[in-house]
């Protein structure tokens, strides 16, 4: 493993390979293992898993007795299975998808949780200059599901970027509206709904009194107390050698680690990767960068970004990083070039 000191300019550029996130417990990669988790108390950790969104999501809890744990983390799962159910674009019976029927025809009221979910989109929208764009929904010829993947032919491509702009996302929070102004437009949230979806199943733990807890979505992680006394420890895993990992950023209190990368949902055609991260300018996969890692305090300071950073290409996260001085970021190019500014630098340990 490389080295990477804090360079005095912010930021650094090494050649090695790029982590995304995982939890360091339980199956995942036991730097502790169960029998060093017991509590002097005679409580131990708790954790259950479901599959959400697309992924395995992982609840890990302490501080309380098993059975609290236990009924906190169902309650957590019920809440962000409700919210799944009405923000997946692959379920007929979606809010997302009324929203997508009524396109250039009727606004459709929402949810407070989804018209949340729905304007940091359209801010991430703007400040990204359209990198990142919820309205990517009209790309659904795309499919990267094992066993349905497919690649739209050009014309199908060149067809759906007419229809594709969150300026024609309209948002009446007065009515709580959304109304796709344009028909065969259609919304994606998949590149911001989930660290929401997240955070609320931490705070419902809070709500039942859990101090303790981390929650981990497919390399999404939001976390707040500490594990048996001590941090919280979440590797950064080498997306090309995903046993592998990277480094180790410690999270304590409360904390999000956001990822993104090219190598969860893709396929292969003549050499040629082909992954889930589109660009909304262009129609097709991002090619210019690997994946993406941000830790921050809170979800909104990440939320979108690293989808947008995969857009925008290695050489905008400087500029990023000096617009969001409390976000750790690491930025892998497809050359195996690695940037990570002095945040990172300083909070990922090998």
């Amino acid at each position: 493993m490389v080295e990477i000191g804090t360079p005095a300019n912010g930021g650094q550029w090494t050649r090695r390979r790029f982590a995304l996130t995982m939890p360091l417990l339980g199956s995942l990669s036991l730097l502790a293992t169960p029998a060093s988790w017991a509590s002097t108390a005679g409580a131990s950790p708790q954790r259950a898993n479901r599959v959400l969104m697309g992924t395995q999501v992982d609840i890990v809890t302490d501080g309380a007795s098993s059975a609290t744990l236990q009924a906190a983390m169902a309650q957590a799962f019920a809440r962000m299975q409700a919210l799944e159910a009405m923000m997946s674009r692959f379920r007929s019976d979606s809010m997302l998808q009324q929203i997508n029927a009524q396109a250039g025809k009727t606004a459709v009221t929402v949810p407070a949780e989804m018209m949340a979910v729905l304007q940091q989109a359209h801010t991430v929208w703007k400040a990204s200059k359209g990198a990142f764009d919820p309205t990517v929904g009209a790309l659904a010829a795309w499919r990267f599901e094992p066993g349905q993947q497919a690649m739209p032919t050009a014309a199908q491509i060149s067809d759906a970027l007419q229809h594709i702009g969150a300026d024609k996302l309209l948002l009446d929070t007065a009515k709580n509206t959304a109304l796709l102004a344009q028909a065969d437009m259609a919304l994606d949230l998949g590149g911001i709904a989930k660290l929401p979806i997240l955070a609320t199943g931490l705070q419902t733990l809070q709500e039942h009194g859990i101090q303790n807890a981390l929650i981990n979505g497919g390399g999404d992680v939001v976390a707040i107390g500490r594990l048996q006394g001590r941090p919280w420890r979440v590797g950064i895993r080498d997306p090309r050698q995903p046993a592998q990992l990277l480094g180790v950023v410690a999270i304590e209190g409360q904390g999000v680690v956001a990822s993104s990368g090219d190598y969860e949902r893709y396929f292969e055609r003549d050499g040629q990767r082909y992954h889930h991260v589109l660009n909304p300018r262009t129609g097709w996969p991002t090619t210019r960068v690997h994946g993406v890692a941000l830790v921050a305090r809170e979800v909104a300071a990440v939320n979108g970004w690293g989808t947008a950073l995969m857009v925008q290409g290695p050489a905008a996260a400087p500029a990023w990083s000096r617009q969001h001085p409390d976000v750790a970021v690491l930025v892998a190019g497809s050359d195996d070039q690695v940037w990570q500014n002095a945040a990172m630098a300083q909070q990922l340990q090998a």
